[in-house]
Formats: C-alpha cells, sequence, structure tokens
C-alpha cells in the first residue's frame, strides 16, 4: 500500500474546552503513538484528513505524517481509529499509530468478492458473507487495500475457508484456517419460511402471557412491610 502525506501540528490547545476551540479553527484534535517515541498530541486540518479517509479504497490508511517543529522529518503512520459524533457523523478525534517500513504490522483487512457463485446463479442458494474481515500481517509497503475472494465455483452448501484463501505476495492471513468466510445457503423454501413464522408467533405469545402471569403475581403480593409487622404485646391485666 502507499502512504499519503499529511501535515500536523502540535496540539496547543489541551486545556477544557480546547478541542472545541480547535474544531471550531477547522482543525480536529489527534495522538500518535506506537514506535520508540511517547505518545505526542496533534492537531490536523479537517478538509485534509476527510479528503483521504473519503477518498480511500480501504479503512487501513497509511500517511506519511509530517509535524511541524518535530525532531523527525517523518513518521509513517496508520490510522487506528477515526471517532465521530453520532448524531452528525462529523470528525472528532483521530488516533495515529507509528509503525515502522522494516517491521510488520498485524490489521484488519476487508473481504470482497469477484465473480457470481454458481450455487446462487442455478441452485437458487445465497451467498452468505461469515467474516466481513480477515486478520493480515504483513510489512507497510505490502498491506492490501481489500483481501478479493472469488466464489465463482461456490456451490450451494459450500463454504470457502479461511485456509483456502490466496494471500497476495508478501502478506501472511491469520487465523483458524477452518473458519468459513463465504458460504452459500440453500434457499429457504415457503414450507420452511411458514413453520420459522409460526414458531415466531408461537413464542410471542408465549412471552405475553408469562408477562400477564407475572404481572398478576406481582398484584395478589402483598406489599412490603404490610402484614408482617407483629401486634404490640398486650398489657397484662
Amino acid at each position: 500500500m502507499k502512504s499519503v502525506p499529511l501535515n500536523a501540528f502540535p496540539r496547543t490547545l489541551s486545556r477544557r474546552g480546547g478541542s472545541k476551540k480547535l474544531r471550531d479553527a477547522g482543525r480536529i484534535p489527534a495522538v500518535i503513538y506506537g514506535g520508540q517515541s511517547t505518545p505526542l498530541s496533534l492537531e490536523v486540518d479537517r478538509k485534509a484528513i476527510e479528503d483521504l479517509i473519503h477518498h480511500s479504497a480501504t479503512e487501513n490508511l497509511l500517511v506519511d505524517l509530517t509535524v511541524e517543529k518535530d525532531a523527525k522529518p517523518k513518521r509513517l503512520a496508520l490510522v487506528k481509529e477515526v471517532q465521530h459524533y453520532s448524531l452528525t457523523g462529523k470528525l472528532l478525534h483521530i488516533d495515529f499509530q507509528e509503525i515502522s517500513e522494516t517491521e510488520k504490522v498485524t490489521v484488519m483487512v476487508s473481504v470482497e468478492t469477484t465473480g457470481e457463485a454458481v450455487g446462487v446463479k442455478s441452485g437458487g442458494g445465497v451467498l452468505e458473507h461469515v467474516l466481513h474481515k480477515i486478520k493480515v500481517r504483513c510489512l507497510p509497503k505490502d498491506l492490501p487495500e481489500v483481501i478479493v475472494v472469488d466464489v465463482s465455483a461456490l456451490e450451494v452448501g459450500k463454504a470457502i475457508h479461511i485456509g483456502e484463501i490466496k494471500a497476495p505476495e508478501g502478506v501472511e492471513i491469520l487465523g483458524d484456517k477452518h473458519i468459513s468466510v463465504l458460504a452459500v445457503k440453500a434457499p429457504v423454501t415457503e414450507a420452511q419460511e411458514a413453520a420459522a413464522d409460526a414458531a415466531a408467533a408461537t413464542t410471542g405469545e408465549v412471552e405475553m402471557i408469562k408477562e400477564k402471569k407475572e404481572d398478576g403475581d406481582a398484584a395478589k403480593a402483598p406489599a412490603a412491610g404490610k402484614g408482617d409487622e407483629k401486634k404490640p404485646a398486650e398489657k397484662k391485666k
């Protein structure tokens, strides 16, 4: 994977409320960690990082980070985490992981398919994406954007497992080799759909009866503390 250049600046506003002022000024707070250095608080231009993320074909973004007034001329880093506002989706914070060109990294890579499975085309099956990502290990320069798997020969009831996926050159695919990544499920018949609907309806009725019974029992139960109080002892005549 080819790295892309990105400029960053030492964080100037780090006290309470500083992050909001940064975002108002068009910058996003960030941090870089890893390597042999201590974590460094940064700020990056919002538009620059948004353009990189939106135009990237992969979630694994490799950047050549140039930090203003930094002792290192450049830092090779992975965009490790991107935090967004839950309501607006706007960028909130960026985490960079500093890495070395000569050391292998372990990352999750998305799985994409090519071709039309024969089990779908002629067998009426449904292609199921069991794993959307798989773990790989490689040098940064060999990091694939995605892992592409040909499903053309996949029949109904068959699966492609981790151990059957051919890795790109210089890349090692990790994980249990027997775990399914892609599979073609048999088509669901009308009888099976009807049985599933009936089972769901029965389950719902049982739950409603159970809830009503629990509510009825709760109503019958005496209020806490009432009826349990001991009567005061009668005075001897």
